[in-house]
């Protein structure tokens, strides 16, 4: 007998999971669109050279590359990837449609990716990302309302206790340069002290050793992120201001993360030293969401100003924020925060009975009359006893139930059943939607 669940890493979605995931994505397109964002979609399939040389050494092992065709396939080389994220096919677009599209360019994007990672709590191989991305500004006005559309979409979610943590690529590379670590092993601190929340202080500074970036220099910056830890983001850039010293990279990302705060004025967003973001491509800001009972982010994002410049000629600032809506479901989940509405609701707002096979084509009518009228309804698809049909309808959520028996008919009339109640009462056809509407 073969195995009939779905791949690992990989889920099904019954109606139930389907409903829960369109009320968290119709929140999430509604805030992007009052900020004057336009929808988006890429195909789920890009060239591979597309992809590779974006993520960084850790990202470019978790694509899903896919075979040549053919006798290619023989030899394990691979022409095309699924697509990692949303924000490299973005920038692949701006570069191939830089001439059709506005100057400053506004987009979001709810589309599932697809990872080659280790599946865990809350981790898959394919979940959707739900982007939101401004193209074409330097401005830190673009952070700060990419900050402001994210923690809108969570307080409509009915989420009260995440942090916004962010921190800036040039504050990083000042922090790297006040311990003295090279140039050219700057990346691999980078990639080493993202790991922090997952491999601890011992494991970061194991990778330091490794990597060859000076044990020394890591102890320097695991005491600096353990001082700040606690810290507001006033004694926070205070300390930063003192560690980074003269360093033009380092203050310019101070001065920037100064006015972002000043221009989101949002209280739930704090400053972390520590925040590295694994992805190669920032360049400026980034940020990433948190709550207390979940290992790893709800979201992230920040600057990719070089990004788009890998496509074609020009660099054009870019500026993007990722929500998980994978992590976001699981948390509501685990919170019981879905709508109670949303949690009992049904496919239909009343259910048509059949009588028998004589009058199949008339409940029919009934049906198409109802549907004429606004309502969902289900037809129950073969003549049986009542009792039967009235607990199909029970057991399905469906609050109402038309019967149309012979009586019924002969009166041109219908029986209209409050599953809900119990109710039921004999009323003229024509009243049928009045009374399930109200």
């Amino acid at each position: 007998m073969s195995n009939t669940n779905p791949a690992r890493g990989m889920r099904d979605f019954l109606p139930a999971d389907i409903r829960k995931r369109e009320y968290v994505i119709n929140i999430i397109k509604e805030v992007y669109e009052s900020y004057g964002f336009e929808p988006l979609e890429t195909p789920a399939v890009e060239n591979i050279e597309t992809l590779t040389g974006k993520y960084g050494e850790e990202g470019n092992q978790l694509i899903f590359k896919i075979l040549k065709r053919g006798e290619h396939e023989k030899t394990g080389e691979a022409d095309l990837a699924l697509r990692y994220d949303l924000t490299v096919p973005l920038a692949r677009v701006v570069a191939n449609y830089k001439n059709d599209l506005p100057k400053f360019f506004k987009r979001y994007q709810i589309q599932p990716v697809w990872r080659a990672d280790r599946p865990a709590r809350g981790r898959f191989r394919e979940f959707y990302q739900c982007d939101v991305d401004a193209i074409g500004s330097s401005s830190v006005v673009v952070e700060a309302e990419l900050c402001a559309a994210a923690s809108e979409i969570l307080q409509k979610l009915g989420f009260n206790d995440f942090i916004i943590r962010i921190n800036h690529r040039e504050i990083l590379r000042g922090m790297l340069n006040a311990v003295g670590i090279a140039d050219e092993k700057q990346t691999d601190a980078l990639v080493a002290i993202d790991k922090l929340d997952k491999i601890g202080k011992d494991g970061v500074l194991k990778e330091f050793v490794q990597r060859e970036t000076g044990e020394q220099a890591g102890i320097k910056l695991l005491d600096l992120f353990a001082k700040l830890a606690a810290a507001g983001n006033t004694d926070t850039i205070s300390n930063l201001s003192e560690f980074i010293g003269e360093d033009e990279e380092g203050r310019k990302g101070l001065d920037d993360l100064k006015r972002i705060l000043e221009f989101t004025n949002l209280e739930n967003i704090k400053i972390d030293a520590s925040l590295a973001r694994g992805l190669s491509y920032y360049t400026g800001a980034i940020f990433e969401i948190n709550v207390p009972d979940l290992a790893g982010s709800l979201g992230g994002g920040g600057r990719y100003d070089a990004l788009i410049g890998m496509f074609g000629k020009e660099e054009i600032p870019a500026c993007g924020f990722s929500l998980g809506l994978e992590r976001i479901l699981f948390v509501m989940d685990e919170r019981n925060m879905f709508p109670a509405d949303l949690q009992n609701s049904s496919a239909a707002d009343v259910l048509v009975t059949i009588w028998n096979k004589e009058t199949i084509a008339e409940s029919l009518k009934l049906a198409n009359d109802l549907r004429s009228q606004g309502l969902r309804v289900l037809l129950y698809p073969e003549a049986d006893k009542l009792g039967k049909q009235f607990k199909y309808a029970d057991s399905i959520n469906v609050p109402f139930v038309c019967v149309l028996g012979e009586s019924e008919l002969t009166t041109n009339k219908v029986t209209l059943k409050n599953m809900e109640t119990g109710e039921q009462k004999t009323i003229e056809r024509g009243q049928a939607s009045e009374k399930i509407k109200k």
